[in-house]
């Protein structure tokens, strides 16, 4: 059995310093250590956030700066993300503790693992939330919906170290393990270019929510290294014969008399 690993956490265009800060203190309480910043908003570092995390300087130190979300789930297996579920997708949702569980199960067989949350203001775009595997929900009173981001990743981290404490290990899944998100969104980007190519986004403007809806699909399957390739393989020789017929039929009509 792999070592436990604590999920990363990874704030996607954070606002306030304040919440960065706090956001790492609570981390620190509860055993968790890697910070992932996606483009905050006033830049990085912020000396704001190093006082407001009371001492929890290992993870400002380390924290990481990224893009987008795409880099900074590139390596990751298994990732929710902490929002409401949109409308738009089809991911399981879970609460805090039954997605600490589950990323429990993945960390005990080896896997990355991540939590994801949306910025102050906006939250998460459902661009970023159907790239991961399922969507973690507080379930908050309805008569007040206001969260603080760093309350959030708190009550998190807290049913994760809860979990490690009590629980014991569960095994996530059979067979072979998720490939990285880096791998699926190379995939899924490598099958947008020939889908263009093909004529497929129709009507074009359409073609946003099409491709959510296929991110959706092959996010939740979960692929395998292996079942990647293969598809990647599948669209390649498709896309070869699709080049073939043309190459054929601009030979003909060129054959063809006047």
């Amino acid at each position: 059995m792999a070592d436990i690993t604590p999920p990363c956490i990874i704030l996607d265009r954070p606002q306030l310093a304040d919440n960065i800060g706090s956001a790492a203190r609570v981390m620190a309480n509860f055993g968790l250590t890697d910070l992932r910043l996606i483009a905050p908003r006033d830049g990085w570092p912020q000396d704001r956030a190093w006082a407001t995390a009371s001492g929890a300087d290992w993870v400002l130190d380390a924290a990481r700066v990224y893009p987008d979300a795409a880099a900074a789930l590139a390596h990751l297996q298994i990732v929710y993300a902490a929002t409401a579920r949109p409308r738009e997708t089809r991911q399981p949702v879970l609460t805090p503790r039954q997605a600490a569980a589950e990323l429990h199960g993945a960390s005990s067989q080896g896997l990355t693992i991540g939590l994801l949350f949306g910025g102050e203001r906006a939250g998460l775009e459902t661009a970023d939330v159907v790239r991961c595997q399922g969507i973690l929900t507080i379930p908050i009173d309805p008569r007040h919906h206001s969260l603080n981001l760093a309350q959030a990743v708190a009550i998190a981290a807290y049913e994760w170290r809860t979990t490690v404490l009590d629980a014991p290990p569960a095994k996530f899944r059979e067979g072979d393990p998720p490939a990285a998100a880096g791998l699926v969104e190379g995939f899924i980007g490598h099958l947008e270019a020939e889908l263009e190519a093909g004529g497929f986004f129709f009507p074009t403007e359409k073609k946003p929510s099409m491709m959510r809806n296929l991110t959706g699909l092959f996010t939740r399957a979960q692929l395998s290294e292996q079942e990647v390739a293969t598809l990647r393989g599948a669209v390649h020789a498709l896309a070869q014969g699709r080049g073939r017929a043309l190459a054929k039929l601009a030979a003909a009509r060129a054959a063809k008399p006047e």
